[in-house]
């Protein structure tokens, strides 16, 4: 069988809760026709870089999914008919990756604060001062 990062969006005027049983029909289809979902990770209501069905926001979330390629065929299939998921990603992977994923990293950085890697505003004990500029120390007269 082969490995799949499956992500969707689904309308960001229904609940968690759909989201969620959604997510557990989508598992149903999954392993009805002899595959697996490993990792579920709901990533929240994010907005959209653009308005998909007239919606500027969306439910994200990714399922890693262990399955023959006529259960993900099926997965599409039903997803398209629902019209609660605006949109569907499917990635076929070498492997699956363990652990979260970057968005949920991305995620738990934010809710740290400002703890950034390389973030700024610090001093730049590494660098020299910067020389002054040519205009620098004129007049708005002196302009030539």
């Amino acid at each position: 069988m082969a490995l799949y990062e499956h992500v969707y969006l689904a309308r960001q005027d229904i609940s968690p809760q759909q989201v969620e049983t959604l997510t557990a029909q989508f598992k149903g289809i999954i392993t009805s026709l002899g595959g697996t979902v490993g990792k579920t990770e709901y990533w929240g209501v994010k907005s959209l870089a653009y308005r998909i069905k007239k919606n500027r926001k969306a439910h994200f979330t990714l399922l890693n999914i262990d399955a023959p390629p006529a259960a993900i065929t099926e997965l599409e299939r039903q997803q398209g008919i629902n019209e609660d998921i605006l949109r569907v990603l499917t990635l076929r992977v070498d492997e699956l990756e363990e652990g979260p994923s970057a968005q949920l990293r991305k995620r738990d950085d934010d809710d740290r604060g400002g703890e950034r890697r390389g973030g700024g505003g610090g001093s730049r004990g590494d660098r020299s001062e910067r020389r002054p500029r040519r205009d620098e120390g004129r007049l708005e007269g002196d302009m030539e």
